[in-house]
C-alpha cells in the first residue's frame, strides 16, 4: 500500500495528523510516510513524524500538488536515523 504525496492522513494509533510530504521504503520491507502537521495556533512550526503506512488512514479532502518543474528539491536535509 502506498499513500500518495500531498494527501492528508492520520495515524490510527496516536491520532497524529498531517499532510504526507515524504516516503521511505526500507530493504527490510518497512514502508513509511512523513506526516507534516499544520502550524500551531500561535503560528509556530511543529515537527513532522514518520509512521508505518499500514497504520495510516487517508482523510477526506483534496491533495496538495506543487509544481516543482523549475526548482525541484527538498526544503530540508534528509532525515537521519
Amino acid at each position: 500500500m502506498s499513500i500518495g504525496l500531498g494527501v492528508r492522513a492520520r495515524d490510527r494509533v496516536t491520532g497524529f495528523a498531517g499532510f504526507v510530504t515524504g516516503h521511505a521504503n526500507y530493504l527490510s520491507g518497512c514502508a513509511q510516510a512523513l506526516l507534516a502537521p499544520k502550524v500551531g495556533a500561535d503560528g509556530t512550526f511543529r515537527d513532522g513524524q514518520w509512521f508505518d503506512q499500514q497504520r495510516l488512514e487517508v482523510l477526506p479532502g483534496e491533495a496538495i500538488v506543487l509544481d516543482n518543474g523549475e526548482t525541484p528539491g527538498p526544503d530540508k536535509a534528509a532525515p537521519k536515523r
